[in-house]
C-alpha cells in the first residue's frame, strides 16, 4: 500500500502522506507499556524543582560549615582553620536563606515568562540540552567548591555560591516552562505527573540530605556525595528526554497534536496565524487564578511560618528535636506527594468549581499564625489560640495535602481550556504562574513576624 494513499479501516481515516507506522498508530493508537511515559514526566518533574529543594536542603552545610563565623571549624582537611568574624560574614550566615530565596526565584519568575514569549535557545529540544547542560556545570561548580577550603574566604564563597544559584535558576526557569509546555500536549495526567514529581523532589532531597550525613561523617564528605546526586538526577532527564521520540506513545499523541494544529491552520487566515497570546491567557485565566493563589497560600506559610513553630507540650509522641522536621519539612514533602498521586485517580472538583477548595485555603495563613509561631528575636503578642500539637499537626497535614492535590488539578485543566494547537503555550503560562504564586508567596511570607508581633 502506498503511503500516500488513503488507508480506511474500522471506518478510521488517515491522513495522506503518512508512513506506514504512522499509519498504524492511528488505526491502532498505542498505549503507555509499563507507564515509562508517565514515569520518565514524574522525573522530569523531580527535577524541575532540584535546584531549589538542594539549595534550601543543605542550609546546614552552608551556614553551619562553610560560613561558620564562630572561632575555629574543622575544615576537613586536617587542619583547623580560623574563621573570619567580620559583619558581613555574620550577615551572609544569619540571611543565608532569605539570599538564596531571592537568588532562586527572581530569575526564575523571569525566565518563566521569557520563556513564553521569546524562543530561547531554540526549539523545544534545544531549551531542554542547553537548560540540563548548564544546570549540570552549576553543580560541578557547587561540587568543586564543597572540596577547597574556602574558610579564610567565606564572602568570596558566599557570592560565588549566589551567582551560580542565580545563573543555575536561569536555565531552570526555561527548563521548568519547557517540560509544562511539552507535557500539555499529552493526555491530562501527563501533567500531574510532572507535579508529582516536583512534590517528590523534596521528599527525595530530604532523604539524600539525611543520608549523606549519616553515611559520612564529615559535612564537606557528605555535600559532595549530596550535590553529585543532583548531578545525576539531571543526567538522567537528560537521557530520558531523548528516549521519549523512539515511543510510540509519546510519537502517537504528537503525531495527534500535529494533526490537529494543522486542522486549525488551515482555517485561519494568513494575518491571523501568530500566536495569540492575550486569548490563551485569558481562556486559562481561571486556571492560572487558581495555580497562583494555591502556590502563594502554600509558600506564605511553608517553610517560613511552618518551620518556626514551635511543640505546645513537652509530652508530645515526638520529641522537641524532631518535632519541627517531622511535623513541618517531612509532613509537607510526604503529603504533598499523596495528593498529587490521588490525581492519577480521582479529577474533583471540575474546572468550574476547583476555585472554591482554592480560596478556601487562604484560611490556612490565619490559622498557622494562631499556632505557637514564634519567630527568632520577635516578641509575639498576637494571642496563641491552637495551642495543641495534634491539631497543628493536623493542620500541616491538610494544608500539605491540598497543596498537592490541588495544584495538579490546576495545572492538569489549564492547558484543556484551549485547542490543542496553543496548549504547549497554555501549559508554559501555567508554569510561569506557578513559580510566580511561589515568588509571590516567599515576599508575603517575610511580613508573618510583623503581623504576630503588632497585632493583640
Amino acid at each position: 500500500m502506498e503511503n500516500n494513499k488513503l488507508i480506511h479501516s474500522n471506518n478510521v481515516k488517515i491522513t495522506p502522506g503518512l508512513t506506514m507506522d504512522r499509519a498504524k498508530m492511528e488505526i491502532c493508537p498505542p498505549h503507555d507499556r509499563w507507564r515509562l511515559v508517565f514515569f520518565t514526566f514524574i522525573l522530569h518533574g523531580l527535577g524541575t524543582l532540584m535546584p531549589w529543594n538542594m539549595f534550601i536542603t543543605a542550609k546546614s552545610y552552608f551556614v553551619d560549615f562553610k560560613l561558620n563565623v564562630n572561632g575555629t571549624m574543622d575544615n576537613g582537611y586536617g587542619v583547623e582553620a580560623e574563621a573570619t568574624t567580620s559583619f558581613d560574614d555574620i550577615n551572609y550566615a544569619t540571611n543565608f536563606l532569605a539570599y538564596i530565596g531571592f537568588a532562586s526565584q527572581i530569575p526564575n519568575v523571569i525566565f518563566n515568562w521569557l520563556n513564553i514569549f521569546i524562543n530561547m535557545g531554540g526549539d523545544l529540544t534545544k531549551r531542554i540540552v542547553w537548560s540540563i547542560s548548564i544546570e549540570i556545570v552549576v553543580f560541578i561548580v557547587t561540587v568543586i567548591l564543597a572540596m577547597v577550603d574556602s574558610a579564610a574566604w567565606p564572602g568570596a564563597f558566599f557570592w560565588i555560591t549566589m551567582i551560580s544559584v542565580i545563573i543555575l535558576n536561569m536555565a531552570n526557569g526555561i527548563y521548568q516552562n519547557t517540560v509544562y509546555g511539552m507535557v500539555a500536549t499529552l493526555p491530562i495526567k501527563y501533567t500531574g505527573a510532572v507535579v508529582l514529581g516536583s512534590n517528590i523532589s523534596g521528599l527525595f532531597t530530604s532523604l539524600i540530605s539525611l543520608a549523606s550525613g549519616v553515611i559520612f561523617d564529615h559535612p564537606r564528605t557528605a555535600a559532595i556525595y549530596y550535590f553529585i546526586t543532583a548531578m545525576f538526577v539531571l543526567l538522567l532527564c537528560f537521557d530520558t528526554y531523548f528516549a521519549l521520540p523512539l515511543n510510540r506513545f509519546y510519537r502517537y499523541n504528537e503525531l495527534m497534536n500535529e494533526k490537529e494544529s494543522k486542522a486549525i491552520s488551515n482555517n485561519v487566515d494568513e494575518d491571523n496565524s501568530k500566536t495569540p497570546y492575550w486569548t490563551i491567557f485569558k481562556d486559562t485565566s481561571m486556571q492560572l487564578f487558581n495555580i497562583f493563589m494555591i502556590f502563594f497560600v502554600t509558600l506564605a506559610v511553608f517553610p517560613a511560618v511552618h518551620s518556626d513553630i514551635q511543640p505546645s507540650s513537652n509530652d508530645f509522641v515526638i520529641s522537641s528535636n524532631y518535632f519541627t522536621s517531622i511535623t513541618c519539612f517531612l509532613t509537607f514533602n510526604l503529603f504533598a506527594m499523596l495528593g498529587s498521586l490521588t490525581t492519577s485517580w480521582i479529577q474533583w472538583p471540575s474546572k468550574k468549581f476547583l476555585v472554591i477548595p482554592v480560596l478556601l485555603r487562604i484560611v490556612f495563613i490565619p490559622l498557622f499564625l494562631l499556632c505557637k509561631y514564634q519567630p527568632r528575636g520577635i516578641t509575639r503578642t498576637l494571642p496563641i489560640l491552637i495551642n495543641d500539637d495534634w491539631v497543628y499537626w493536623g493542620i500541616a497535614v491538610v494544608m500539605s495535602y491540598t497543596s498537592g492535590y490541588l495544584s495538579s488539578l490546576g495545572m492538569m485543566y489549564a492547558p484543556q481550556c484551549v485547542q490543542g494547537k496553543y496548549q504547549i503555550t497554555a501549559g508554559m503560562f501555567a508554569a510561569a504562574m506557578l513559580i510566580t504564586g511561589i515568588f509571590s508567596g516567599i515576599l508575603f511570607s517575610g511580613a508573618m513576624p510583623t503581623i504576630v508581633s503588632s497585632l493583640s
